[in-house]
């Protein structure tokens, strides 16, 4: 067993009661389900952040799409011939 830390949250009655639900559903504890849903949410954050910080990367090196471009690209979509997508 992994060591563990308690945390204390105060939630909104109807989110505690729909994990409540999900829990019985799943034959789980609240606590299982909670836990579930915390490490996926971080998880989500962390791949988030990672990507903001590759994307900021490739502003620093220049590689970009000019604006204009991704906007006849995108007007074009409607059209019989659509262009291709810029690429940087």
């Amino acid at each position: 067993m992994t060591d563990t830390k308690v945390l204390t949250v105060h939630l909104p009655i109807d989110l505690a009661e729909r994990i409540e639900a999900v829990a019985t559903r799943l034959e789980r504890s609240r606590g299982w389900v909670i836990e579930q849903a915390l490490a996926a949410w971080v998880d989500q954050q962390e791949e988030r952040h990672r990507m903001t910080l590759e994307a900021l990367a490739d502003v620093d090196v220049g590689h970009v799409i000019d604006h204009h471009a991704i906007e006849a690209w995108a007007d074009s979509l409607g059209s019989r011939k659509p262009l291709p997508p810029p690429l940087k």
